[in-house]
């Protein structure tokens, strides 16, 4: 109401709203504008200048809070328009697949509201057709067509409506950003609501006059009917014995016919067979016999044609049985060999590890000699002892330096003048040797703990490196399968790392911080990254995760493995290959003379949907099963009658066929 009393104090035409400037040529093509034109953009308004857009925003949105749209189209132009397809294919798109116009050309409005719908929807790139178009669905590839670029340089985005049997349908087709395939979206369109046609109030008056007059005129005639539904009664009551005497008197001149009509064939019938006995049949009789000795020469010779190609067969099949026999010895050989190598890798693993701890040890010591080093040169400092160890009377070998020691306890065992000293000094001294056995014992002790420890660490680590570099190979190949890269590896909480003490030294025996780290890529110009819900989409995790775990299931025994809606968050490719890849490998059959862990286990996949036309689905181990839960179904499973079901649908099919017949019988007569 405020927008309608300020339009003449506004600049420049403020239109709208734009459900009220349109007016679509026929009810279906209302339905068709109205489903794709939000219902924000119907309520919205149009002006032609930012000061009316600033002034109605200010007025309505911000002092009254009353949230409406207005979309600015300057001065009200129409800006040129330039169509999605040529007009050669826009030509060949009408002829041979059905389309008839633009959406655009649906229905009329003025030029500012038309430029709003094409900024805000694109209504000038969008089709529409008829029956014709849902053939070429079917027959003439036209997906692949009408998303093809005209360069030829990749596929574009495509959005049409069409009406088959009276039902209409939006088919959109968008371009995936990542890999280029492309996706459907259909949608069923129901009777427009905004757009449907008002009623005049004059017509509506003038039909209420016509209602009132034609009530009066029944009321005034309904007595006169009434009797004469009385007679007419009476008179066929009268009538229904000649009624019966006129149907006795049709089927006997019908009966009449018939048999005439007998007669005369019976007669025709006698005279030919006459005819044919009294003509002369010895030349007709060597003119078949002539005829079938030429049929079975042709059918020897048929059949030696047959035998020479069964022949060229069998040879054939041969060959190729060999050369299955020898792809079949050659994938054994290149199995065992693969088996070796990995051996051979972990051999060599253990080797590296090996080498490790021979380096550490070394280091080990190494340090502990520039420790006493350092202690010695604490002790006794060799600039301050440099002069005097040059002296001649300085001990040279070990045994001066023990006949030097010898004579320094003489000499303090000597001193008696304080007994008491030289007591205390004998404990202490037999006290620092216990204590220093007892540490040495320790530290040896010590030292054995702890090359066992690492020895039972280096195994393991080489085992679980193994099996790590398994499930590797597995997880790449199944990546590289659906255009990624990804890389499994073995964390093990900074251990690679370089180690400056002994504290540092012992993280590699916190086995809480190690973990399996999953490196992906899924982009040509990325590098590998660990697998995160920061970097990566929903998508890209779902299939690394089911990527990893088919590495894993070959690799462990399990009764039964279970996924819930694995899929859903996969477009059509990657969800087409996901299910391949599981299929593959929970089809696995078990090999002659297995043990009873050596099987692939069952492969529980629950979702509310799949797509149609996934590969593997015929394979004989896959079974579907259905759980019904909503309002219409069964209230006992024995209802359920699979005879009655396909007899039903033979049914439906076959009406449907009949009715279709009758369509192209009628088409053609009136094409006639």
């Amino acid at each position: 109401f405020f927008i309608q009393k300020k339009r003449k104090e506004s600049q420049k035409p403020v239109h709208g709203p734009i459900a009220a400037e349109v007016q679509p040529k026929n009810p279906l093509y209302a339905s068709y504008i109205e489903s794709h034109v939000s219902q924000s953009t119907w309520k919205a308004f149009v002006v032609e200048c930012s000061e009316d857009y600033n002034y109605l925003f200010r007025e309505v949105r911000q002092k009254r809070k009353i949230p409406i749209n207005i979309i600015l189209v300057p001065n009200g132009r129409l800006e040129p328009m330039t169509r999605m397809y040529s007009d050669q294919k826009y030509s060949v798109l009408k002829q041979e697949h059905g389309f008839i116009e633009y959406l655009d050309e649906t229905f009329t409005a003025i030029d500012p509201i038309m430029q709003a719908l094409i900024s805000k929807h694109n209504i000038d790139k969008v089709l529409v057709g008829g029956d014709a178009v849902q053939e070429s669905l079917d027959r003439k590839d036209l997906e692949n067509f009408i998303c093809a670029k005209e360069n030829g340089s990749s596929k574009q985005s495509a959005c049409f409506f069409y009406t088959h049997r009276n039902s209409s349908h939006r088919y959109t087709y968008s371009v995936s950003r990542y890999n280029g395939t492309i996706g459907l979206n259909t949608m069923g369109i129901s009777p427009a609501r905004v757009l449907q046609s008002g009623i005049d109030p004059r017509e509506k008056e003038q039909l209420t006059q016509t209602i009132n007059d034609a009530r009066e005129t029944i009321e005034r005639l309904t007595p006169e009917l009434n009797n004469l539904k009385d007679e007419n009664e009476k008179l066929l009551s009268q009538g229904k014995p000649i009624s019966l005497r006129i149907k006795d008197a049709k089927r006997i001149k019908s009966d009449y016919a018939s048999y005439k009509m007998k007669l005369k064939n019976q007669r025709e019938k006698v005279e030919d067979a006459e005819e044919v006995a009294n003509k002369d049949n010895g030349r007709e009789k060597s003119k078949r016999i002539a005829q079938i000795k030429k049929l079975i020469q042709l059918s020897i010779k048929s059949g030696e044609d047959a035998a020479k190609a069964h022949s060229e067969m069998m040879k054939t099949l041969r060959v190729l049985t060999g050369v299955k026999m020898s792809e079949h010895g050659l994938s054994e050989c290149l199995r065992k060999l693969t088996d070796k190598l990995s051996e051979a890798q972990a051999a060599s693993a253990e080797l590296l590890n090996r080498y490790k701890q021979a380096e550490a040890d070394y280091n080990e010591k190494k340090e502990n000699l520039r420790k006493l080093l350092a202690k010695a040169q604490e002790i006794a400092p060799r600039e301050q002892w440099h002069e005097r160890l040059d002296e001649d009377d300085m001990p040279s070998t070990i045994e001066d330096v023990d006949d030097a020691m010898d004579d320094a306890e003489s000499k303090v065992s000597s001193i008696t003048d304080n007994p008491h000293v030289m007591k205390q000094y004998e404990e202490r001294k037999k006290k620092i040797e216990v204590l220093q056995e007892k540490l040495d014992t320790e530290g040896g002790e010590k030292d054995l703990k702890k090359k066992q420890l690492e020895t039972k660490r280096t195994k393991w680590e080489s085992a679980l490196q193994n099996i790590v570099n398994l499930v590797n190979g597995k997880f790449s190949t199944y990546m590289k399968e659906v255009g990624c890269a990804g890389e499994i590896r073995l964390y093990t909480g900074g251990n690679n790392e370089s180690r400056e003490n002994e504290e540092t030294e012992n993280l590699k025996y916190d086995f809480k911080d190690w973990g399996v780290e999953i490196m992906v890529k899924f982009r040509e110009a990325s590098t590998l990254q660990v697998l995160s819900a920061q970097t990566h989409s929903g998508g890209e995790r779902s299939v690394s995760t089911i990527m990893y775990l088919m590495g894993l299931q070959n690799l462990m025994s399990s009764p039964f493995r279970c996924v819930d809606e694995i899929n859903q968050g996969l477009d059509e490719r990657n969800e087409r290959l996901v299910f391949k890849r599981i299929v593959n490998n929970s089809t696995i059959p078990v090999e002659e003379g297995a043990t009873p862990n050596d099987h692939c286990g069952q492969y529980f996949l629950i979702t509310p949907k799949l797509l149609p036309n996934l590969e593997g689905m015929e394979n004989e181990e896959i079974t579907v099963l259905f759980v019904f839960s909503g309002p219409y179904n069964f209230d006992n499973c024995l209802d359920w009658n699979v005879d009655k079901f396909i007899a039903d649908k033979k049914r439906i099919l076959s009406q449907r066929t009949e009715v279709d017949n009758g369509n192209s019988r009628g088409k053609k007569r009136r094409s006639q």
